[in-house]
């Protein structure tokens, strides 16, 4: 009888982690490389002092991660959650991150020169 409650109870455990790694979001490879590809593609737009700037900001603001938060900013730039309208995609931080930079302050290297000014942007 003692071996059939420590077979329930791993049988238990095996369920549990089964089910939490079913609720984790699941990375796609395929997807990252895609969104990667995207980032690329749409950093080519910029000028190479553009392109630069945005990096710098993207240095200093997250390391670079997508990921990163810090209170209400979220991603890469650090931008407020309220500008991603609930999609967190690297893609739409890119845009995103873009639009804000160009509407502010006409340019990723104008958004640098505050930021160097200012500490953040």
């Amino acid at each position: 009888m003692h071996s059939n409650k420590a077979f329930m109870a791993l049988l238990s455990v095996v369920t549990l982690f089964a089910a939490i790694l079913f609720l984790l979001p699941q990375t796609n490879a395929s997807a990252r490389a895609t969104s990667y590809r995207q980032n690329i593609v749409h950093t080519h737009r910029l000028s190479s002092a553009n392109a630069a700037a945005k990096h710098f900001i993207a240095m200093r603001e997250s390391g670079g991660s997508y990921g990163a938060s810090n209170g209400t900013c979220y991603g890469k730039y650090q931008l407020s959650i309220g500008y991603y309208h609930g999609n967190y995609s690297a893609s739409n931080q890119e845009r995103t991150a873009d639009r804000y930079a160009n509407s502010r302050y006409g340019s990723w290297v104008g958004a640098k020169s505050f930021w160097l000014s200012h500490g953040w942007y």
